[in-house]
């Protein structure tokens, strides 16, 4: 066994195993397509340096996946960077993953006596005599051999002889890396440290790999410790996709051993992005908003002195530049902006505003802001719309209050009070809809006072780009009322943005608008 070159003592390697711990997470199951989608991104795109891709003998579908990703890299010249998990099993994992059309073996052997002598119920010499044997097999069958110390962590917190007894028995037996897994996310950032400082200290010429679950949420902290303690390779999934809280997330590695530590590795921090949208969609499990480096919000500046401090030689910028990692900063729209936000999300889509126009454009975003959480850019182009299209139309009616009703088997009810110049008229009706019930009731005030109701020629409901269900609604009616207009209401509620147009539309023929139009 050959320990990684002192020259490259500041390269940091990955083994990657999304594929094969990540589809542990509870629920998720690749399907073969899936399994070679995401290999060949994380190989070719991504570049990190190993993938793990399955257990052998789970199953015929684990079998064919495998399989898949093995021929294709294969083809690729990527075969050695390939591994399967095996077991101490004499030949059966070893021709599962021959068959396959595997080099490598991951095999699973006992880092603590607890799991030898009460699970597998055998002395740690007779479980060093059945690794030994499947390492002669692997030999001739020219399968390369990694070493699994499952539950290492416990062994070296309850016996740390054993764990030594292993490694002593197993270092000069041709293996190419002995890994040391915190299989139950056990230990502290101090363990790690002087548990992975142990392991270096006393076999200088081994290779070692830490692999870090996260059941107390300290995975990438127990990661930076094994590194500074001179691990230079670790395992990770994308997005920390695992049994139980999962394993270390790729990201989150990449960035601190960068940033932190000043490592160097393969991995091209532009893709991480894409692979983890990749694998988000593929597994079905939804990455937090605010998860580290890949989430939804965490490069997006909500405060509007945050913006007002980027627009001042960027003054909320670090080390995590968003397009390190394929993304962009965005500066969210909502009652917290200011007019630096604002301005930001303007000067994206290419829009200019006077500082009236946008002092009025803020105002509309804090208002929103009050309805829904934010306001998005995708938003943005409908409020600029219906804020400059209200600018010159007089408010003489007004909505003073309405109450809208539907209940199963029954029309819809709605309850009207408007002002009209100060004056206050009430009316209330059914309908074949909550809106058409609004418009009855309006009717019924209008044609009480005699004063002429356009007539809806058309209805249109937009909502922007992105599908998000909290997003607003545009709805723009046209009417006639002896010449054709339009106007448009914008809210999260669609019925509500329907009666803000209405409200528009009656303002204009108050306002007597229509004929210089």
């Amino acid at each position: 066994m050959k320990k990684d070159s002192d020259k490259d003592q500041d390269l940091l390697m990955i083994m990657d195993t999304t594929l094969r711990d990540g589809e542990q997470t509870s629920g998720v199951s690749f399907s073969d397509t899936e399994k070679l989608g995401m290999a060949r991104i994380l190989l070719e795109d991504v570049q990190v340096d190993r993938i793990e891709v399955a257990s052998a003998r789970v199953s015929e579908g684990e079998f064919r996946g495998a399989a898949k990703i093995l021929a294709w890299a294969a083809s690729r010249g990527f075969l050695d960077r390939v591994e399967i998990l095996g077991f101490v099993d004499g030949e059966v994992s070893l021709n599962w993953i021959r068959d396959a059309g595997g080099r490598v073996i991951n095999l699973l052997c006992k880092g603590s006596y607890r799991h030898v002598t009460q699970q597998l119920r055998k002395t740690p010499e007779q479980h060093l005599t059945d690794i030994r044997g499947v390492i002669a097999r692997a030999r001739e069958m020219g399968i390369r051999v990694n070493i699994y110390l499952e539950d290492w962590s416990n062994g070296m917190r309850s016996s740390r002889e054993y764990v030594h007894q292993m490694i002593s028995g197993l270092k000069d037996e041709g293996v190419s890396r002995i890994m040391l897994p915190d299989t139950l996310g056990i230990l502290d950032p101090d363990e790690t440290y002087l548990y992975c400082r142990e392991m270096l200290e006393s076999y200088p010429g081994v290779a070692f790999d830490f692999h870090a679950h996260n059941d107390y949420d300290l995975a990438v902290g127990n990661v930076f410790q094994a590194l500074k303690a001179g691990i230079r390779c670790v395992h990770t999934t994308v997005n920390g996709l695992g049994e139980r809280a999962g394993n270390v997330p790729l990201a989150s590695v990449i960035a601190t051993a960068t940033d932190h530590l000043k490592l160097r590795t393969h991995v091209r921090e532009q893709m991480l992005n894409r692979v983890s949208r990749v694998v988000e969609s593929f597994s079905g499990v939804r990455i937090p908003a605010n998860k580290p480096l890949i989430g939804e919000f965490v490069f997006t500046q909500c405060s509007g002195i945050h913006a007002d401090g980027d627009n001042k030689n960027n003054l909320y910028y670090n080390e995590l530049l968003p397009e390190r990692f394929g993304r962009i900063r965005k500066y969210a729209l909502g009652k917290t902006s200011g007019k630096a936000n604002i301005r930001k999300n303007l000067e994206e889509l290419g829009i200019d505003l006077d500082p009236e126009s946008l002092k009025k454009v803020t105002d509309r975003i804090i208002e929103l802001g009050d309805q829904k959480e934010n306001v998005s850019m995708e938003d943005l182009p409908y409020i600029v719309a219906d804020v400059l299209s209200s600018q010159s139309i007089e408010e003489r009616i007004t909505i003073r209050n309405y109450s809208i009703a539907h209940a199963k088997g029954l029309k819809p009810m709605a309850s009207v009070s408007i002002s009209i110049d100060g004056a206050e008229y009430e009316e209330s009706s059914s309908g074949d809809g909550q809106y058409d019930a609004f418009m009855r009731a309006l009717r019924k005030i209008y044609g009480k006072l005699g004063k002429p109701f356009p007539a809806l020629v058309d209805y249109v409901v937009t909502i922007p780009p992105g599908g998000a269900t909290d997003a607003l609604v545009e709805t723009v009616i046209t009417w006639q009322n002896g010449k054709e207009f339009k106007t448009r209401g914008l809210d999260p509620d669609q019925t509500t943005a329907a009666i803000k147009a209405t409200i528009k539309m009656l303002n204009i023929i108050e306002n007597n608008l229509i004929n210089k139009k």
